[in-house]
């Protein structure tokens, strides 16, 4: 059975293709938090500042997930505007440039991994 994918509280399926534009349309409205639920019970979270992404998936609630890192990156970045207004700052070499993100989005979606030579950080 392949797992499918919607959008969170919103019962639109959507593909890979159709994920990944959804959060550039949402980082283009100023809508920095996408979050998307499998019918697996698995959740992927995509928090941008428009430069740079956090992408955590999670096996589901309450699990401290895993994230999509970018191990050489220095310093931090700031503007990661969450659902309920929180402003995070994160590390950049916790957080991927925002196509790599994307990427990241595409891959987990249409076929439940992230992207060969990507790199993450198990958080469990």
């Amino acid at each position: 059975m392949t797992e499918a994918w919607s959008v969170l509280d919103d019962e639109r399926r959507v593909s890979g293709a159709a994920a990944a534009a959804l959060v550039t349309a949402n980082v283009d409205d100023s809508q920095l938090t996408t979050c998307f639920r499998s019918d697996l019970g698995r959740l992927l979270v995509v928090v941008s500042n428009g430069t740079r992404s956090m992408v955590v998936l999670m096996k589901g609630e309450g699990d401290p997930g895993e994230h999509a890192v970018s191990p050489d990156a220095a310093g931090s970045s700031d503007g990661y505007v969450l659902e309920n207004g929180q402003e995070d700052s994160y590390e950049n070499a916790d957080t991927v440039p925002v196509a790599d993100a994307l990427e990241a989005v595409r891959s987990i979606i249409d076929s439940g991994r992230p992207p060969g030579g990507s790199s993450w950080s198990v958080d469990r």
